[in-house]
C-alpha cells in the first residue's frame, strides 16, 4: 500500500470525525445550548474501521494508471462526493472552498466585489443585474448587459453562474477590482471597463408603496440572510410611516436561507402561536412566536410560485395554516428539510440534512409543497397578473379607494 493511499483513507476518516464534531457543536449552540461530548464514529455491524477498500484502489491506481492523476484535493473531494451520493439525499452535499466562502458571504449578506447578480438566460448568455449603489452600476453596467470577458479572458458559458461570480469578487483594498467586457443590452455594442471592488451589502428585502393604491404596501423577500429580520423591521417602519393599510408579501423565487431568520420573519406576520414544528432523530420541537408582530394586524396576501422553497415555504405555510392571509400563485417547491452547514478545515463545507419541519397544522412539505388558495399561472406576456390579483383582493377587503 502506498503512502498516498493510506493518507487518503486517514483524511476521509478525519473528515468524517470532524464533521460529526462540528455537528455536535452547531447543535449545542443553536438548539440544545448545552455542552456535549464530541461523538466518535463507531463502525456499524459488518463494517471495517476506516476505508480500507479505498486505500486498496488508490494503491492500484498509483501502481498502474498510465496518465497523470488529479491533485490530492481533487481526488479527496471526489471520494467525499461519492460517499455522500450513497445517502440518496440531494440536500446533503459537499462544497469546494471558493463556493463555500461565497455561500457564507451570501448568507451573511455582505461580500467584497462589484455588486451584480449573474443569471444565465435561456440561450445560455450570462446576464448581469447590478445592485443599487454598486460599483458595477456606477461603472455603467446596466440590467440585461451580457458578460463577455473577465480580465480579458472570454467567458466560458459552460461554467456555473456561481463560479463566474467568484471572478467578480475579491478583497476590498486600494486598486483592487476587475476588468469586465459586456455586450450592452440596448445596442449590443461591446463595452470594457475596470470596476473596483467594494463592500457589497446584498439586499434581502425590497419594499415600496404600490402605485396602484397608496394604501397597499409591498415587501419582497429575496432570500433569508442574517440581516433579513433587521431589513424587515426597516421596511415595516417605512411602510407604516407611509400610512399603508394592507400588505402584499412576495415570496416568489425565494429559495430559503437561514432557518432561525425565517422563523423570526414569520413571527412578524403572526400574533403569537405556533410557527413551525421541527422533527429530528431525538423527537419534535415546537417553535412559537411572540405577540404583536410588526405586520400582525394588516390584511395580508402572499405571492408564491414553484421557486418558493425551504424557509420561504415555512413562512407561507405558517401564514396559510394560521389563516392570516391568502396564498396566490402556484404550488411551491416542496422542501421541508433542514440542513446544517459545517465548515471544514480547508475552507470547504458540508451540508447535512439533520431534521424536517411541518407547518402549524402538521402539514409535511417535503416533495409536496404548499397549494395556493388562488391558483394563477404566470402571464405569457410577462405581466404580473399575480400581483394584480393580490391588489384586487386587498381592495375588496378595504373597500375601493375613492
Amino acid at each position: 500500500m502506498t503512502s498516498s493511499g493510506r493518507s487518503i483513507g486517514r483524511s476521509l476518516l478525519t473528515g468524517a470525525l470532524l464533521g460529526a464534531l462540528l455537528a455536535g457543536i452547531f447543535a449545542a449552540g443553536f438548539f440544545l445550548r448545552d455542552v456535549i461530548e464530541p461523538p466518535s464514529r463507531v463502525a456499524a455491524s459488518g463494517e471495517e474501521a476506516g476505508y480500507t477498500l479505498l486505500d486498496e484502489v488508490q494503491a492500484l491506481v498509483d501502481s498502474h494508471f498510465v496518465h497523470q492523476q488529479p491533485d490530492y484535493a481533487q481526488r479527496q473531494y471526489g471520494a467525499i462526493r461519492g460517499m455522500l451520493s450513497t445517502l440518496n439525499d440531494p440536500f446533503t452535499f459537499f462544497i469546494d472552498p471558493p463556493v463555500a466562502a461565497s455561500e457564507s458571504q451570501v448568507l451573511a449578506g455582505t461580500y467584497g466585489g462589484i455588486g451584480v447578480q449573474i443569471v444565465r438566460s435561456e440561450n445560455g448568455e450570462m446576464r448581469l443585474y447590478p445592485y443599487a449603489d454598486s460599483p458595477a452600476l456606477a461603472a455603467g453596467i446596466e440590467a440585461d448587459d451580457v458578460l463577455i470577458a473577465v480580465n480579458g479572458t472570454p467567458v466560458d458559458i459552460s461554467l456555473q453562474a456561481d463560479a463566474l461570480d467568484q471572478m467578480l469578487r475579491g478583497e476590498v483594498r486600494e486598486g483592487s477590482g476587475v476588468e469586465i467586457t459586456v455586450s450592452k443590452s440596448d445596442s449590443g455594442e461591446e463595452f470594457t471597463t475596470f470596476v473596483p471592488f467594494a463592500v457589497i451589502n446584498v439586499p434581502s428585502i425590497i419594499w415600496r408603496v404600490l402605485p396602484d393604491d397608496s394604501r397597499l404596501g409591498y415587501v419582497q423577500i429575496l432570500r433569508f440572510t442574517n440581516r433579513t429580520p433587521e431589513e424587515l423591521t426597516a421596511a415595516m417602519n417605512d411602510l407604516n410611516s407611509a400610512g399603508i393599510e394592507a400588505l402584499v408579501l412576495d415570496l416568489r423565487n425565494n429559495a430559503g436561507g437561514l432557518l432561525s431568520e425565517s422563523i423570526q420573519v414569520a413571527d412578524e406576520f403572526l400574533d403569537g402561536g405556533v410557527i413551525v414544528f421541527q422533527r429530528d432523530s431525538s423527537g419534535e420541537e415546537t417553535f412559537s412566536g411572540g405577540s404583536g408582530g410588526a405586520a400582525a394586524d394588516l390584511p395580508l396576501i402572499v405571492l408564491i410560485n414553484h421557486g418558493t422553497a425551504s424557509g420561504a415555504e415555512l413562512v407561507a405555510g405558517a401564514i396559510q395554516d394560521r389563516e392570516r392571509g391568502l396564498l396566490i400563485g402556484q404550488t411551491t417547491y416542496g422542501k421541508g428539510t433542514v440542513q446544517q452547514i459545517f465548515p471544514l478545515s480547508d475552507g470547504s463545507s458540508l451540508h447535512v440534512t439533520s431534521s424536517e419541519w411541518f407547518t402549524p397544522a402538521h402539514q409535511p412539505l417535503d416533495g409536496a409543497g404548499l397549494t395556493p388558495d388562488i391558483d394563477m399561472q404566470p402571464d405569457e406576456a410577462g405581466r404580473d397578473v399575480e400581483l394584480g390579483e393580490a391588489v384586487r383582493q386587498l381592495q375588496d377587503q378595504l373597500g375601493i379607494s375613492s
